[in-house]
């Protein structure tokens, strides 16, 4: 029996200026199948889907939904189809109930639906496997009850082909396993499922076909239980790699940083960061996990001196930092690398190139009033140099480069300032396999001479593969600081939920 194609993408092509997105694509995803879409970072993923849910009009090349060819000049074209995408930020609106959020933009409106609404949400929720409570107010809700919200919201909708952005990126484990229970659910109901990640322990648990993307271009597909991981990044990247992360052992040094009590209130009075208690040592890289929004941010200001602790005290080098402004730390001589979250809002001057962007850094150590950029030039070169930085030129504007290469701009500048403990907040976000593996080679490095790391990540695997201990918040408070060689991801994923695991895990 012939499988039904639903969904057919033949020589797509899409350009932005002179770079195309995409050159050639070709896609194919049968009806009650889940394909996973794999490629580096600027491979043209998003931009491929982007196409199939009516955001972008391609170029050149032909989309055909069950046989027939369609052509899309908005994504309300594409919703009609049967078409729905799921987004890896969610879109949804804190104040209204899940069964508003679901009828919202519809036609018929919420206010003669009522009790109706939601036995139809109830019955679409039994029917794939989910689980919602039609009247819980999104920010009561956790995260994977929010995107199984977002998942009801395009069922409704009528969606037969699902296309889902980096689904697990903000998931505990369980939520995880419970994610793909319902894919697997939809599968069976003849649903179409395409799936963009990064993680391929993910790709080969859950789907049943790959295809491959690599500079805008689809290099091959195939069916996922007769490859393997060494040779899907083989077809990622064109090369062979190996991608062991190495957790060097090296031994401890004494506590350099000491948080006691540390707590962190927002404008509203409400407490983002609560009584965090911890230290960090020289020579040791100390993990930190953590569902969207429990704290990291706070976290790492805190720590840098960008806000100010509402209690508590840190100690850098057993004296008290508490209240100084970022100015007065570095003229106390106490050197801190921070890598923020958001790169061009906090850590660099888009407008500046690479150069300024380290002057920036330097200025308050040259002597005199006059600033001497000839020290800059080289640091430039060299970061360059050994970043493997794409650029025109040590000259051009940062927010020209593309993510990953800012990124490698701020983490070279952090770590050529020599700091004693360096806060890396998301220092592999948008880079690509081969470049996340420099910048894991270049934190060890910086643990072997002696460094204090604080390492903010979303991958569990990275993390507990990586980190000598782990650290884990939940809505602020630390739920645990454990030895990954003495837990489970699961049990990691309890304690981001709040929950507790055994004491002999505890370090």
């Amino acid at each position: 029996m012939q499988r039904q194609i639903a969904i057919e993408m033949r020589n797509i092509t899409k350009s932005f200026g002179d770079k195309k997105a995409n050159e050639n694509v070709n896609l194919q995803v049968y009806a009650g199948e889940v394909h996973a879409l794999l490629g580096e970072n600027g491979a043209g993923k998003t931009t491929l889907m982007n196409m199939l849910s009516g955001i972008y009009t391609p170029d050149e090349g032909e989309i055909y939904i069950n046989g027939e060819k369609v052509v899309f000049h908005s994504p309300a074209d594409s919703i009609k189809l049967g078409i729905g995408m799921i987004h890896q930020h969610f879109k949804l609106i804190d104040v209204m109930t899940a069964k508003e959020n679901v009828i919202i933009g519809q036609k018929t409106s919420f206010f003669t639906k009522g009790k109706a609404l939601s036995q139809e949400i109830k019955t679409l929720s039994d029917k794939y496997g989910l689980d919602i409570d039609p009247d819980k107010k999104v920010y009561e809700m956790s995260v994977g009850e929010k995107q199984t919200l977002e998942i009801i919201k395009v069922l409704y909708r009528g969606a037969k082909i699902l296309i889902l952005d980096e689904p697990t990126a903000v998931l505990t484990p369980q939520e995880i396993q419970k994610l793909f229970k319902v894919i697997n659910n939809m599968k069976a109901q003849g649903c179409a499922i395409v799936i963009i990640t990064h993680k391929l322990n993910e790709v080969m648990e859950i789907s049943d076909r790959v295809t491959v993307l690599r500079k805008g271009q689809s290099v091959e597909t195939v069916i996922t239980k007769e490859s393997s991981i060494p040779s899907l990044i083989e077809s990622m990247v064109g090369k062979k790699m190996n991608l062991a992360i190495t957790r060097e052992k090296v031994q401890k040094g004494l506590p350099i940083l000491k948080l006691d009590g540390v707590t962190v209130k927002n404008a509203d009075g409400k407490e983002m960061l609560s009584n965090a208690s911890f230290d960090l040592s020289r020579y040791e890289i100390l993990g930190v996990a953590g569902v969207a929004n429990s704290g990291q941010k706070e976290l790492c200001e805190v720590i840098a001196g960008l806000v100010k602790a509402d209690k508590g005290r840190i100690y850098f080098e057993d004296e008290n930092i508490v209240g100084k402004t970022p100015r007065d730390i570095i003229k106390l001589g106490i050197r801190m690398g921070f890598i923020p979250e958001d790169r061009l809002g906090m850590g660099l001057v888009g407008g500046m190139d690479i150069v300024h962007n380290i002057v920036l850094k330097d200025y308050q150590n040259q002597p005199g009033i006059l600033l001497r950029r000839g020290p800059c030039i080289e640091k430039a070169k060299k970061i360059v140099d050994a970043l493997d930085i794409l650029t025109p030129s040590i000259n051009t504007p940062v927010k020209k480069l593309s993510g990953g290469n800012i990124q490698k701009v701020l983490l070279g500048r952090e770590i050529d300032s020599a700091p004693k403990v360096l806060i890396t907040a998301y220092p592999v976000r948008g880079l690509d396999i081969g470049a996340s593996h420099k910048i894991y080679d270049l934190l060890n490095e910086q643990k072997k001479a002696g460094v204090g790391v604080l390492f903010v990540g979303e991958d569990l695997d990275v993390l507990m593969e990586l980190c000598d201990r782990i650290m884990v918040l939940c809505h602020g408070e630390i739920t645990g600081i454990v030895d990954p060689e003495k837990v489970t991801k699961e049990d990691i994923g309890l304690l981001m939920t709040g929950q507790k695991i055994g004491e002999e895990a505890a370090v």
